[in-house]
Order: structure tokens, then sequence, then C-alpha cells
């Protein structure tokens, strides 16, 4: 499959993602709110990968349709590590805007998918 835009920068999203997770675990003592950003914010480019071999239109969407979900629950993650103080401004600006940027290359995608299917 011909890699795109969503695939390198859901990817990129998660290497940033693990690096914020060796910090935090290492330099912040911090364990339990970065493993939910881990877990949500790696499963974002997992799931677009497997959207790549959905078995329908139908299984494509729903794939980017749960990768959506992901990306939306690591902001989540994102503000309360930063209102714990946990993370800068900077980064947290930084990593918001690469998943807010995530969110619209999927919910393109999605709505893309869905203007070409019956359902």
């Amino acid at each position: 499959m011909k890699p795109g835009p969503l695939r390198e920068k859901s990817f990129c999203f998660a290497l940033r993602v693990v690096s914020l997770y060796k910090y935090l675990c290492k330099e912040k003592g911090e364990y339990v709110l970065s493993k939910q950003l881990l877990r949500s914010g790696t499963a974002v480019g997992a799931l677009q990968r497997e959207s790549e071999f959905a078995e329908s239109k139908i299984d494509f969407i729903h794939k980017l349709a749960i990768a959506q979900k992901e990306c939306n629950e690591s902001v989540y993650w994102l503000e309360l590590l930063h209102q714990a103080d946990f993370i800068t401004e900077k980064a947290f600006v930084s990593l918001k805007d690469n998943a807010e940027e995530l969110l619209r290359l999927i919910t393109a995608s999605i709505k893309t998918a869905k203007t070409h299917t019956n359902h």
C-alpha cells in the first residue's frame, strides 16, 4: 500500500507518544496517565494500518472510526497531563496540534469513504 499523509502522520504521532511516555516514566515518575496515552496514541496508527486491508468499505470506515475515537481520547490524556503539570505548554500544544490534524485527516477519510458506499 502506498504511504499517504494519514499513514505517515499517525506513525510519527505514535513515535512522539512513545518518546513522551519514556520521558514521563523516567523523568517524572508518572506511569498511569502516560500508559493510557501510550495505548490510545499508538492505537491510531495501528488502526489506520488495519484499515489498509479492510475486508469491505464498511470495515474500512469502522476501523477509521475507532482510530478517530482513540485520537480524541489521546487529546484528553494530553489535556490531563498538561493540566496536572506533567508536560509543558509547548509540548502540549505541539502534540495536541498533531492529534487534531490526525482527527481532521481521519474524519475526511471517513467522509470520503461514506460518499463511495451505499450505507
